[in-house]
């Protein structure tokens, strides 16, 4: 739905999966929607260069997150909440509600 908007289908990924979960790296995005990490990578460059995302170092990942000081960041954030209440939800189920919190040592499954 944003690819015409924000140039290729990566960035409408990349973006969404942020938008969504809050923050993200190159494997974890890459590995979530089944894309080369180079294409993520670059995208995230891309994003963080025009000052949609900010990156920070942690251990040896670079984590993105949406940039607190982009001056259209509410408006974004709106858009981009939309288009997610619009996913499909079987591609919401595959794609944006995975597990992000550790599991208690010998919990079952």
């Amino acid at each position: 739905m944003l690819e015409s908007l924000v140039g290729n289908n990566t960035a409408e990924k990349v973006l969404l999966y942020i938008a969504n979960y809050g923050d993200g790296y190159t494997s974890g995005i890459a590995q979530t929607f089944g894309l080369p990490k180079t294409q993520v990578r670059n995208q995230l460059i891309k994003l963080e260069a025009g000052g949609v995302l900010v990156g920070r170092t942690v251990g040896n990942m670079r984590i993105f997150q949406l940039n607190p000081r982009c001056l259209y960041k509410k408006e974004l954030e709106a858009l981009l909440e939309k288009v997610l209440s619009l996913v499909p939800n079987k591609d919401k189920e595959k794609y944006y509600r995975q597990r992000r919190r550790p599991r208690r040592t010998g919990k079952e499954l």
